[in-house]
């Protein structure tokens, strides 16, 4: 396998997965479009080292098969990873708890790791998550200023929960309720805030907040 193409062994492995490129490229720190570009049009013209072995151990496949030296080629099997552990993307990016962040920036500023196994059992795609930081106090005492939190963006129906919003430029972390038909509401936690209504084509839904971390 190690002689075939990189660029059209990668397209293989993430449709054997199930993800898209732009994830995978978020699952590495990158923009969305890097590693379309990597395949499309031949830019970069080869993986770094340490995007092609998270790529690899997150596929399943050998770094060979990616382009890397035959000697990388301890490929683990389907869905397992060495050593059982994955990292997820810490974005530069800070969602508001409060009035409302900008949050313009995506690149990764670092990563979280965790358990494979735990991952899979709580049914998250770790190419669709990515850690952020909250600012501010609208969502204490659940969620307080400087509190990391894992957002899931995988496609799926709106439900009731906690999640990451944006208007406008603005990035939101709240509690989007959906039981009003034709709008959204966004609430917060301490009760200094006022509730958000919006009609639903105003709310640009990021994603679901699944775990936090914040000092004691």
């Amino acid at each position: 396998m190690a002689d075939r193409d990189p660029r059209s062994r990668l397209l293989d492995l993430a449709a054997r997965r199930g993800v898209s490129l732009a994830a995978l490229s978020g699952l590495i720190g990158r923009n969305p479009t890097y590693l379309q570009q990597f395949v499309r049009k031949g830019s970069p013209r080869k993986l770094e080292e340490q995007d092609r072995r998270k790529l690899a151990e997150f596929l399943g496949a050998s770094e060979a098969e990616l382009g890397g030296p035959a000697y990388f080629s301890n490929a683990p099997g389907p869905g397992r990873v060495p050593g059982g552990w994955l990292d997820i993307p810490r974005l530069d990016v800070a969602a508001s708890a409060g009035p409302g962040a900008y949050g313009q920036d995506d690149a990764a500023i670092g990563t979280f790791r965790f358990s494979a196994r735990w991952l899979r059992e709580q049914g998250f795609d770790a190419a669709m998550l990515s850690a952020i930081r909250v600012a501010g106090d609208s969502m204490e005492p659940l969620l307080r200023d400087g509190d990391e939190i894992l957002v899931d963006r995988t496609p799926r129906p709106l439900r009731d929960g906690i999640h990451v919003v944006r208007i406008e430029d603005s990035l939101l972390v709240k509690r989007v309720q959906t039981g009003v038909p034709g709008q959204i509401v966004l609430e917060s936690q301490n009760p200094a805030y006022r509730p958000i209504v919006l009609k639903p084509h105003e709310v640009e839904v990021i994603g679901r907040v699944v775990w936090k971390s914040g000092r004691l």
